[in-house]
């Protein structure tokens, strides 16, 4: 039988919540771990985070689902899309929207950095686009135009774009153990 674990990710897509993420995914594969249910709810946050989660899913030797039990916005799809099963609750919700950059109140920037920072957020863009179609089969320039037009789905408007494959209520089966990732103290 195989050795599943849940993970609820309930909180925002940063430093503090992915590396408690990784540490308990990297942990439980030593123990034997097989395949993880990750049990999402998120606002989002930083697209560097969710690139690197995503990837790192993708690249484990491990069968990973996911489950929007709540919202799953912004970065947190692109966590979302690395489930081979992608499951939805049935009053959750999607949001594909473009990126953004976050600079503080006091941030001074040269031409030269200002530059530097679009082309990242570029190539972030171009890179949160190639997920999604990869996950929904859909063309890139339909993806990238509907994060311009901020696309909001219903789990019904997601399984017909192709990025949840079932809406279910059940979110484990009973005795799965539960790991939580804390927000931030």
């Amino acid at each position: 039988m195989t050795k599943t674990i849940a993970i609820e990710f309930l909180c925002r897509v940063d430093e503090f919540t992915v590396t408690q993420l990784l540490d308990i995914i990297k942990q439980q594969m030593q123990d034997g771990v097989e395949k993880i249910i990750l049990l999402i709810s998120s606002s989002g946050g930083n697209v560097f985070y969710g690139l690197s989660v995503y990837n790192f899913l993708k690249g484990m030797p491990i069968e990973v689902i996911t489950h929007n039990f709540g919202s799953v916005d912004s970065s947190a799809g692109v966590i979302y899309c690395a489930g081979s099963k992608r499951y939805s609750s049935p009053d959750a919700r999607f949001l594909i929207h473009p990126l953004t950059w976050t600079y503080g109140d006091t941030t001074t920037l040269y031409e030269e950095q200002m530059e530097e920072n679009l082309k990242k957020l570029r190539i972030d863009s171009e890179n949160v686009v190639g997920v999604l179609a990869t996950a929904t089969g859909k063309k890139e320039e339909e993806i990238a135009k509907d994060m311009k037009n901020r696309k909001h789905l219903n789990p019904e408007q997601a399984k017909e774009y192709g990025l949840v494959h079932e809406i279910k209520e059940n979110l484990i089966e009973k005795g799965t153990a539960i790991f939580k990732i804390k927000c931030h103290p």
